[in-house]
């Protein structure tokens, strides 16, 4: 599928590094608002460059715009490329608000058209292992899920001096307005909804502890850089999602069952080993098994190129899926509705300071089966 990358910031680097991963994907052509910044990338990676969103939208080769802009801006371009017949496959968040992101489904669904929304680290090995260890009962009935999203005190690392591939500087102004709930939920979220399915409520908590982020310059928003969240879900399961860029680097989840506890050590890692300590009853006492005994159910031997830090993702799976589902004329698994749920999860939490700690959710979605390969 030929497609078209619109924003060339910090992040296209990510995907354009795993496009070579996914033959079927072809990019086209780059556009950016910023002239100098598309032709950084595009000299980077030989790429040809359209002079405005106009122009990709007229190109008749394009059939998929790949939406890296700014968060603030996603539903103005989203919006753009469906309106143009194009499929489009968005960073987070879908839109800023749930009446955009309403509208964008409708767009799409009225069209005949594709829209999804990243992250889709879901599509990943690890959480494959996961979706295909609890269809199997592995750990029996799950109770209560722990996820952890916590990435350190950005505000205290040397982060304007990071720089992408092709030497675009990390927006750190972006990022810290945009908070950490819209920008990294969405990580475990995705996860969650396509393990239990629709979410029936989230109760949250969402604050601004260090409002001085970056010394000398003013930010346009002011968003939270710590949340937590309860997410009760229509199945009985409960889950707790704590964001944060303040406690130290921590991305483990732990799924409870009846039966044993399952442990993910990092979901920014295709390759992380999925392990599962089993509950021990002796003498009528019960506790989880010592970790000498604790088993991998999978040490995904994916290849992803390491893009940044710790992380191991492949971007590019995420439009990789919207393409084959294209083809296959089938509903892809990352669906406009499981993107608008996931979008009204994170922007429930996001806007518990403004909008109050409880919200009943409104959009519904099913959950993901594991891909074929994972099954």
């Amino acid at each position: 599928m030929n497609l078209a990358i619109v924003g060339c910031g910090f992040v296209a680097d990510y995907y354009l590094a795993t496009a070579t991963l996914h033959p079927e994907l072809v990019v086209v052509g780059i556009h950016d608002r910023v002239t100098e910044r598309a032709a950084a990338l595009g000299a980077a990676y030989g790429l040809p460059i359209y002079p405005t969103l106009d122009d990709v939208c007229k190109d008749a080769r394009v059939e998929m715009v790949l939406n890296l802009t700014n968060p603030r801006s996603h539903y103005e371009v989203s919006k753009a490329a469906l309106l143009a017949g194009k499929h489009v496959y968005s960073e987070k968040p879908l839109a800023m608000t749930m009446v955009e992101a309403t509208e964008l489904v409708a767009i799409a669904e009225q069209r005949g058209l594709r829209l999804a929304s990243a992250p889709c680290s879901v599509l990943g090995e690890t959480a494959q292992a996961v979706l295909k260890a609890l269809r199997e009962k592995v750990v029996g009935t799950v109770r209560v899920v722990y996820a952890e999203m916590d990435d350190g005190m950005v505000h205290r690392m040397n982060y304007r001096s990071w720089k992408s591939v092709s030497g675009v500087p990390w927006p750190y102004k972006d990022e810290f307005e945009i908070g950490c709930t819209l920008e990294h939920a969405g990580y475990y979220l995705t996860w969650l909804v396509a393990m239990f399915g629709a979410a029936e409520s989230v109760t949250s908590f969402a604050s601004v502890q260090v409002p001085d982020k970056v010394p000398g310059e003013t930010l346009s928003l002011v968003s939270p850089d710590f949340s937590v969240a309860c997410i009760l879900f229509r199945s009985g399961v409960v889950a707790r999602l704590t964001c944060g860029i303040l406690a130290p680097h921590d991305h483990v989840m732990k799924v409870v069952g009846d039966d044993a506890v399952l442990y993910v050590p990092d979901s920014w890692d295709y390759r992380s080993p999925v392990y599962v300590r089993r509950w021990l009853t002796i003498r009528r006492k019960t506790f989880l098994s010592p970790w000498r005994d604790k088993r991998a159910l999978a040490r995904a031997p994916y290849g992803a190129i390491r893009t940044k830090g710790s992380q191991s993702m492949d971007f590019c799976r995420g439009p990789a899926e919207l393409a084959a589902a294209v083809k296959a004329g089938r509903p892809s698994r990352l669906s406009a509705q499981f993107a608008l749920h996931v979008t009204e999860l994170a922007l429930a939490i996001h806007d518990a300071p403004r909008h109050g700690s409880s919200h009943r959710m409104a959009t519904d979605v099913e959950a993901i089966e594991p891909m074929p390969w994972a099954a």
